[in-house]
């Protein structure tokens, strides 16, 4: 089983349906390069991850299947990626099975039983990346629970030149700073807004 850990440190901004298009032709970018992510949400039925901060995503990638712990440190989030199998994936979607191992640990060292963790639903993301000033420049369009967005993100390996960066490129396109919730956010405001 492989398990990995890396720093994440990312700005983002909603994008209006325009704004995003206009990215995608000022950046020259050919739609056969957009590629589809699924990300399965896992909480407990108290949102005992989502009091701490912290985030709980299954996610088929092109490749295989990944699950991810996203847990606030004073820079950033840390990552914690663990591979899973197919079948691993479908008993957490499925049956609340979750696969054992670092992730587990994890959660369990913050008094949270694992076996309380519930499947909470599906954000599919359309997404592109681009190299940008020592960065990765990320355009997506997700779907969920019959509603959609734009985003765009810069991940990046500092954060006072990355933010510089970010800043400098939405006065470029001359689009304001909004104060934009991550994935998961969005998704819970969206699922409880009744």
């Amino acid at each position: 089983m492989m398990m990995s850990q890396n720093l994440e440190i990312e700005f983002k901004n909603m994008l209006t349906k325009n704004e995003y298009e206009r990215f995608l032709k000022e950046f020259n970018i050919d739609k056969k390069k957009i590629f589809s992510q699924e990300n399965h949400y896992f909480d407990t039925p108290e949102f005992a991850l989502k009091t701490l901060g912290t985030a709980l995503r299954i996610r088929k990638k092109p490749d295989g299947w990944e699950m991810t712990l996203k847990q606030p440190v004073d820079i950033g989030l840390l990552e914690t990626n663990q591979d899973i199998s197919e079948e691993e994936a479908h008993q957490a979607i499925g049956f609340n099975k979750l696969p054992l191992g670092k992730i587990q640990h994890i959660i369990e060292d913050n008094g949270i039983p694992f076996s309380n963790l519930e499947y909470f639903g599906c954000l599919t993301t359309k997404r592109v990346e681009v190299e940008y000033n020592q960065g990765l420049l990320v355009l997506d369009h997700s779907l969920y629970l019959a509603n959609e967005d734009y985003e765009l993100e810069l991940e990046v390996n500092e954060e006072q030149p990355g933010k510089e960066s970010f800043l400098a490129l939405l006065k470029q396109f001359g689009i304001p700073v909004r104060h934009t919730k991550n994935k998961i956010q969005r998704f819970y405001q969206k699922k409880y807004a009744d």
